[in-house]
């Protein structure tokens, strides 16, 4: 299988040029949600409206993944992101000029969707596991993942100052030209994953076929479904529930705020955990726990102690997955095909994330609570943590041997 290259810069910058690229990719993305009210009001949308505009743009962000980290695979990280810099700017400059319903869901949801795919963390951690040896990356992997969550606490107060100084229009031309300092920075990851004896140059759906013969990989992505559902439902509908439990609007913020300040904390334990222990029990114990989290949130009377209790507790779980699971990837196939097997992961759980919005709605507007999709979480929870049990922490060999 192929081992860490060296890279043509210095392994540190490609490393903090990475760590930025992802902080300012999924921070632009996490503060999305402070233009719902001037947006809507000011075009008139209602919020089911902006709401399938931002569901389109997770779907689409899910569906282009794999295709974006074939493409890193095959032509070199440092172009994908690039180009995705400036896919990811046009999408994000379209929004600001977007008069109706249809032209929005086009670029905030499509074009937008597409930029992120192509300039996301998965094609950073593409090119991490092309340059760093084995017994680091997991490690490496929680760094990048605590990068993008920086990068959400960073763009959150820089996205309402500008809204509050010049409008939701011009804030969303002043982050289009923040994005634009990925293609710079993209240079330090320039380079692609070479075949070495024994690999051959396998196409797309053949190399995916493959792969997905290998049943450590099935589980893996199945399970990674439940990720996306659990974050996306929390993510949107939790400052909601709180309000609806009496707790004013500003205690849900803070526990979005909360979950993303602890998220770095627990990416960075992840990494560091998964170089020294088994990724697969480290993942079944993290679902395990999420299922325990939630359940201890419904049994107790909801107040803002156990709000921010709860918050904290899922922040330590809430991407600590990712660098489980990417190590996971490339540990099976090597960093060759990393890009795209990953991306097909990460596809199943932006599927999971797009059920988790689009259920918790539906839910609510069929019961006027949440309960089910609450009850959903946990079962979810427990079935994930049993489906990556049983994933063996080694090498797919014979995947390297057939492609030979």
């Amino acid at each position: 299988m192929s081992t860490a290259i060296r890279p043509s810069v210095p392994l540190p910058l490609v490393i903090i040029a990475g760590c930025i690229i992802a902080a300012i990719g999924f921070g632009t993305r996490g503060s999305f949600g402070l233009f719902t009210l001037p947006v809507t009001e000011d075009l008139g949308l209602s919020r089911e409206q902006w709401g399938m505009a931002m569901a389109i743009q997770n779907l689409v962000w899910g569906l282009a993944q794999p295709f974006a980290g074939g493409m890193a695979d095959r032509y070199g990280t440092g172009r994908v992101l690039a180009l995705g810099g400036i896919v990811y700017a046009a999408g994000v400059l379209g929004m600001a000029f977007s008069p109706d319903t249809l032209t929005m869901t086009l670029t905030a949801g499509v074009v937008t969707g597409v930029g992120i795919a192509i300039a996301s963390f998965g094609v950073v951690m593409a090119a991490f596991g092309r340059v760093v040896p084995a017994e680091k990356r997991s490690f490496v992997f929680g760094i990048a993942t605590a990068a993008s969550s920086a990068g959400q606490f960073i763009f959150a107060p820089l996205g309402q100052g500008f809204i509050n100084a010049f409008g939701w229009q011009m804030a969303l031309v002043w982050i289009a030209m923040l994005l634009l300092l990925i293609i710079p920075l993209s240079a330090a990851l320039r380079g692609r994953a070479e075949s070495v004896p024994g690999e051959a140059d396998l196409p797309f759906m053949q190399a995916l076929s493959r792969a997905w013969g290998y049943g450590s990989y099935r589980l893996l992505v199945i399970g990674f479904f439940v990720c996306g559902f659990h974050l996306a439902f929390i993510n949107v509908h939790m400052p909601a529930y709180l309000v609806q439990c009496g707790l004013s609007p500003e205690v849900g913020s803070w526990t979005i705020a909360v979950i993303g300040l602890f998220n770095i904390a627990g990416s960075l334990l992840s990494g560091w955990l998964g170089s020294r222990l088994p990724k697969q029990l480290l993942l079944a114990l993290i679902y395990f726990l999420r299922a325990i989290a939630i359940g201890a949130f419904l049994l107790f009377p909801v107040s803002e102690i156990t709000a921010y209790a709860f918050a904290a507790a899922m922040g330590l779980l809430w991407l600590s997955t990712v660098p489980l699971t990417a190590g996971l990837v490339s540990l099976f196939f090597g960093p060759r095909y990393m890009g795209m097997l990953y991306g097909i992961a990460f596809l199943s759980h932006q599927i999971g994330s797009f059920v988790g919005v689009w259920l918790g709605g539906y839910v609510y507007d069929l019961t006027g609570a949440y309960d089910l999709v609450w009850y959903l979480g946990i079962i979810l929870g427990l079935a994930s943590a049993a489906i990556h049990i049983p994933i063996n922490e080694r090498t797919d060999s014979s995947f390297a041997l057939k492609a030979a």
